[in-house]
């Protein structure tokens, strides 16, 4: 299993280097790298998951197990994290983005993986996956920046990010045509194909765009916070929580996995919007981004086959 994930992360990591090095000798425009970021995240990210959802065999999924272990997880660490706060001493602000490095995790590295470890039936349970943490992961970080961001949005801007959010839209119309049994019109689902196999190359190469390594020093004990609690603390709590909910198999491989994944670069996009330290959540995005080469397949090594 050690080998297969670091054989799918391998080119991962390629992706996101040859991302890094484009930004900074190719393609400089600084206009072009958002604009792509943007194009992934609202439209190919979304045709996969929707594609995926509505066309998967889910029979033989632990579609409500792995759901429910997720979202417990996921709760169980924000909490911990939360009640910790006063012994980070840190700034509001900066504790918007320790949260947002503990709790958030990337879509594409998670999806790459888990389709080069278990092909369609993998791209399946990360869609599941997203379905399930998606949602959870913006209410709380919406909540978390309403209360120590410096934006501080409404209750009407906290519903309007949720409802608007294009991969919670996408993973819920899949599930809907799922649990109503109906097909794709037809020619859509070859075009939401393409434009999902787009979505991972794609977004890789935005990762590696996106990268700061300049700041990591600047900011070591917040980053190795949520660092800690990103490749350690939510992980083994994935692993607790799927006793109880009885997970295992594939499933169980998938869900730990995306527990394991570095925090998202679009945590930066929301760290600017609502208030939090960019800056911060940039050097975050970073580390966590390097570490994550040795830490997904170490976290995965640990769960029993």
């Amino acid at each position: 299993m050690v080998a297969l994930t670091v054989k799918a992360l391998v080119p991962v990591v390629l992706l996101i280097a040859l991302g890094y090095a484009l930004k900074r000798s190719w393609i400089t425009a600084e206009g072009f790298w958002p604009e792509a970021e943007r194009l992934s995240y609202r439209v190919l990210l979304p045709a996969l998951f929707l594609h995926s959802l509505a066309t998967a065999d889910i029979d033989d999924l632990p579609v409500g197990a792995l759901a429910g272990v997720l979202i417990t997880a996921t709760l169980v660490v924000a909490v911990l994290v939360i009640v910790c706060k006063p012994l980070m001493r840190l700034r509001d602000d900066a504790f918007t983005s320790v949260f947002q490095g503990s709790i958030r995790f990337n879509n594409y590295i998670g999806v790459t993986i888990a389709a080069g470890l278990y092909g369609a039936k993998g791209v399946a349970l990360a869609a599941v996956c997203n379905a399930a943490i998606v949602p959870t992961v913006n209410v709380l970080c919406v909540l978390v920046f309403a209360w120590c961001g410096n934006a501080r949005p409404n209750f009407t801007d906290v519903v309007r990010q949720l409802v608007t959010n294009p991969l919670v839209l996408a993973c819920s119309g899949g599930i809907l045509l799922q649990a109503l049994d109906l097909s794709l019109p037809p020619g859509a689902g070859p075009a939401l194909q393409s434009l999902g196999a787009a979505s991972m190359p794609l977004g890789l190469l935005c990762i590696g765009a996106a990268l700061r390594f300049g700041t990591i020093r600047s900011w070591v004990a917040p980053v190795l916070t949520s660092s800690s609690a990103k490749f350690a603390l939510m992980p083994a709590t994935t692993f607790l929580a799927a006793e109880v909910f009885g997970l295992g198999s594939h499933a169980l491989i998938i869900a730990v996995l995306f527990q394991a994944l570095p925090t998202a670069s679009s945590s930066y996009i929301m760290a600017r919007q609502l208030g939090g330290d960019a800056p911060l959540m940039a050097g975050i995005t970073a580390t966590q981004t390097l570490l994550g080469v040795a830490a997904v397949p170490l976290v995965v090594a640990l769960v029993p086959a």
